[in-house]
């Protein structure tokens, strides 16, 4: 059996406000213009930078609320982490053009922005049910096995 892996992670700040809206079915959906810069050197030593545009989408289902967590919580200029994976469609316009999009489909968001009223920073939304992360008190025995034999 074949295994592949498609997992983005970025840090970035937001471009703009989110975008929400509904889908027919009735699902919300937020919509995020996260940039990321990387800075280089040239070959004469002048400081360059690069800015990129990532279009993420964070859906409400399987229990997430990553949708209204954006709506809520997210302003343009955060600071976000965004983990995810990637995806492309198509689909055709209303005069018939065939259109394409790149998107990052969110799986968990930390917010990094110092929050106004003194409300801290590092809030955590998982997609996965239940929304959290298990912790080693939920799985104790984790840490009673000792490695001793590993040759690192």
């Amino acid at each position: 059996m074949s295994r592949s892996l498609n997992k983005v992670m970025l840090i970035g700040n937001l471009g703009s406000e989110p975008e929400v809206r509904s889908t027919t079915g009735g699902t919300r959906v937020a919509t995020l213009s996260v940039a990321t810069s990387r800075q280089w050197n040239n070959q004469s030593g002048e400081r360059q930078e690069k800015t990129e545009w990532h279009r993420v989408v964070l859906w409400n289902n399987k229990g997430s609320g990553l949708a209204d967590l954006a709506e809520k919580y997210m302003k343009k200029g955060d600071r976000i982490y965004v983990e995810g994976r990637i995806e492309y469609r198509t689909w055709e316009d209303r005069e018939g053009k065939t259109r394409y999009t790149t998107e990052i489909v969110a799986r968990e968001v930390i917010m990094l922005s110092p929050r106004a009223g003194g409300m801290d920073s590092g809030v955590a939304v998982s997609a996965q049910a239940g929304g959290g992360k298990e912790s080693y008190d939920d799985f104790p025995e984790a840490l009673d096995e000792e490695d001793d034999d590993l040759p690192f």
